[in-house]
Parts: structure tokens; C-alpha cells; sequence
């Protein structure tokens, strides 16, 4: 595939890939400018179910016009029928590679959850829910721009498309919902609770809820509490714990009912974390203690702690 041409697309290199495509990097030999496309597997070709789920993707992410949504080009088939996207290429990293490092800053953080929920209410708005929101399919640009990629597990809210079937999962196991887990209707709150998930995540380096397996995964997901955030993070904000607490209510009647309500949450405690004074090392110098037998030398202990702590304040 590397070296080829698609249509007007010379491909470059391979950059990515998941259950749902493979992702290359190539030149719009049109244009004259790096795009990315996303191919269906060759194994799922003839497959109509994915075929047409990929299809979905193309359709549902194109209506999306948004900073943090990856923008969708074109669709397109090849001559022995394989289907792509022809979506932006962009230089960063994906949130996966940032939360291996460790976890981040709670300004950043915050910033990246603001950003993935800002792109999501867009979607939501028309009427799309994501369903498989994880580090790997949020991309931070070298700008710091958050964009949100893969809506091939989309389903149109309200309409009568299903892409899945009930009593089926879809969707990466440790940020499913709990009712996506039980393989029911979803809505808006599943992407809602993904989030808190992703941001718990992005805050402790560790998922709210773990399993030795898938299925004590999806039993912890249904039916157990995270550690507190703050139990395992002392210096996150309560008002940033109480969001997460909010999205990761198993009854999804008791979490945020829109997203455009954790968007404004997130951005109210965003604004105090940015304000919030950088703290300055400082360096305690405690009394010297005179051994000696002699009490008089005590006066030298007292004169070196004073002449110790005026060079230290000079630095």
C-alpha cells in the first residue's frame, strides 16, 4: 500500500490503526497537502455490518464542523471495493502516549477534558454520540488543540439505525458506561461518563475501574466505586473531583444530563486551577546544637544558623 497512489493520494507511510481501519499519511497530489486516510480492513471488506458502519463514520463525522472534532474530507472507494475517509493529518501525539508518561498537570488535564467535551456537546447537538471515547482516539496537536478522531461506533440518537445489536458491546471495555456495558440503549451519558473515566485517568495515571479480565472489568464498571480521586491525588481541586464524581454515576439519571452542563462545569473549574499561585521551593535551615561540653559555644551554634540563613537568602 506504501509508495501507491489512491485516486489523487499518494501514500506515505502507515501512522495508525484499530478494529474499525488503518490509517495512512499521504499527499493530496491535488492540492498539494498531507492528509490522512482511514481504510477499512481488507478482512472486513465483505462484511456489510462493517462495511456499513464505516460508512456511517464518514457521513456522521463530516456534518461535524468544530475545532476539537477531526475534520472529514471525502469518502471514497477504491476499484476492488475497499472504502476510506480522507480526513486531516495532524502533528502531535495522542492522549495515550501524554498518559504514559505519567499523569499530568491538573491544569492540562482539565484543558484536555474541556476540549474533548467542548467537540462531544457539538456532536451531541446533532444528534451523534460517539460511544468509544479513550485516550487513543483524542489527539493533541502540537498547539495544544484537542481533537477528537473515529466516529465509526457513532449511532444516530433517535434514529433508526442501529449499529449494534442489542444485548452486544461496542466499544473499548474500560471506558464503557455501565449501561453500554449491559449491551443496552445508550444516549449522550455514555460519552458523559467516558469522560470522567478519561479524565480520572489523565489525573492518577490509573483507570477508575479494573479487572483481571474483561468480564470483572464490565462487573466493576456495573456494579463497584472507583477509589476517591482525592484518596489517590491529594492536590486535585474538589470541585475537579466533584465533576468526575458527577460523570461517573452508575444511573445515568444522576449524572450530567447534557454535556453542555460539564462543559460549563469543567470550564468553572478550570479557571481557579489557572490562577492558582506556582509554589517556590524554599529551604528550612534548622538550629545548630552545641555537642561540646563547653556552653559558651553555644553562642558559635547561634552565629553559624544566622550567617548560614542570610548567604542562603542571597542565592
Amino acid at each position: 500500500m506504501i509508495g501507491t497512489t489512491v485516486s489523487h493520494y499518494k501514500i506515505l507511510e502507515k501512522i495508525g490503526g484499530g478494529g474499525m481501519g488503518v490509517v495512512y499519511r499521504a499527499r493530496d497530489l491535488k492540492l498539494d497537502r498531507f492528509v490522512a486516510l482511514k481504510f477499512l480492513p481488507p478482512e472486513l471488506t465483505l462484511d456489510p455490518e462493517a462495511k456499513g458502519r464505516f460508512v456511517h463514520e464518514a457521513k456522521a463525522a463530516s456534518a461535524l464542523q468544530h475545532t476539537n472534532i477531526c475534520t472529514i474530507h471525502d469518502i471514497d472507494e477504491t476499484d476492488d471495493g475497499s472504502l476510506y475517509i480522507v480526513m486531516d493529518c495532524y502533528e502531535g501525539e495522542s492522549l495515550t502516549s501524554r498518559i504514559a508518561t505519567g499523569p499530568m498537570q491538573v491544569k492540562d488535564a482539565v484543558d484536555v477534558a474541556l476540549q474533548v467535551a467542548s467537540g462531544l456537546s457539538k456532536a451531541h447537538e446533532k444528534g451523534i454520540v460517539h460511544r468509544d471515547i479513550k485516550p487513543g482516539n483524542v489527539f493533541i496537536t502540537t498547539d495544544g488543540t484537542v481533537k477528537i478522531l473515529d466516529f465509526g461506533l457513532a449511532k444516530l440518537a433517535g434514529g433508526q439505525t442501529r449499529l449494534t445489536r442489542p444485548g452486544s458491546t461496542v466499544g473499548t471495555a474500560a471506558y464503557m458506561s455501565p449501561e453500554q456495558a449491559q449491551g443496552m440503549d445508550v444516549d449522550e451519558r455514555t460519552d458523559i461518563w467516558s469522560v470522567g473515566v478519561v479524565l480520572y485517568e489523565m489525573l492518577t495515571g490509573k483507570l477508575p475501574f479494573r479487572g483481571k479480565h474483561e468480564a470483572a472489568l464490565l462487573y466493576s464498571i456495573v456494579h463497584e466505586e472507583p477509589q476517591g480521586l482525592v484518596s489517590v491525588r491529594a492536590d486535585v481541586p474538589r470541585s475537579v473531583a466533584a465533576i468526575i464524581e458527577k460523570a461517573l454515576q452508575k444511573e445515568c439519571s444522576r449524572r450530567y444530563q447534557s454535556m453542555k452542563q460539564m462543559v460549563s462545569d469543567l470550564k468553572s473549574a478550570l479557571v481557579p486551577v489557572l490562577e492558582l499561585p506556582k509554589q517556590e521551593k524554599s529551604i528550612v535551615v534548622l538550629p545548630f546544637e552545641n555537642l561540646s561540653p563547653d556552653p559558651d559555644n553555644a553562642f558559635f551554634a547561634d552565629g553559624l544558623t544566622e550567617e548560614l540563613i542570610a548567604d542562603l537568602s542571597k542565592i
